[in-house]
């Protein structure tokens, strides 16, 4: 279990990479409004479009594409982050290749982060009632190995930048136990307004499920966003 001061840790460089537009704002909104109000500067990255990701037959793989990125771009503007990288991938599509790995590591070459944050890529079921989504699996396993070793090595491709080194990976959605909780209270309210500008993805009842769900893991007494934490470098004290 990590023993660092996570709640009041700050990095000056982030990326936050998933598959799908909304991921971010059902998983770490909150943590990164928190980083972002304190100079952090947050990058996302963006596997998919989610071009797969309706049940509604007026839209096509393209216009739901486009819409789901204008949702995204507002709802990162309300986090503090400008900056987003959409790799158009095919949703439902993405496998852990080498070709996705080397995407990767081109991002966090180019934007050198600090901090990586991912999904577990272990995690398959939740209870008996979710089966996490394979592009999920497939984006946060090409992450992990892009982390490490691969992006700090400088015989591994070097046509896609100078090496870098990620100095900790920030899983959520773990199957492991947390061993980091942020509390944001302060940014509770710009996660969930977040979130509602994915208006093709979520309703109301949808919101106001993730507001009691970061209650739920701050045991009622502040809302929290969880996390486990590798620490490839250790920090500085």
């Amino acid at each position: 279990m990590s023993t660092q001061n996570n709640n009041d840790f700050v990095p000056t460089s982030a990326m936050v990479i998933v598959a799908h537009p909304d991921d971010i704002e059902f998983g770490c909104a909150g943590t990164v409004t928190k980083w972002t109000k304190r100079g952090a500067k947050v990058v996302y990255v963006l596997v998919t479009s989610g071009n797969g990701g309706t049940h509604d037959a007026q839209y096509t793989r393209e216009t739901i594409a486009t819409l789901r990125e204008q949702e995204q771009t507002a709802a990162a503007a309300i986090c503090g982050v400008t900056e987003i990288e959409f790799l158009h991938y095919q949703d439902g599509e993405v496998m852990p290749t080498l070709e996705l790995r080397k995407d990767l590591v081109r991002m966090m070459r180019k934007h050198k982060p600090e901090v990586v944050i991912a999904m577990d890529p272990t995690l398959v079921f939740v209870q008996n009632r979710y089966i996490n989504h394979p592009d999920h699996r497939a984006v946060a396993t090409c992450t992990i190995d892009a982390c490490f070793p691969i992006v700090s090595m400088p015989l591994m491709y070097p046509e896609l930048g100078e090496a870098h080194k990620v100095r900790e990976v920030w899983m959520n959605f773990t199957k492991d136990p947390a061993d980091a909780y942020v509390d944001i209270s302060e940014t509770l309210d710009q996660k969930m307004e977040a979130l509602r500008q994915h208006k093709s993805q979520v309703d109301d009842e949808t919101v106001k499920m993730v507001r009691t769900w970061a209650l739920e893991e701050g045991r009622g007494i502040v809302p929290t966003e969880s996390f486990k934490i590798m620490f490839i470098e250790q920090r500085k004290q």
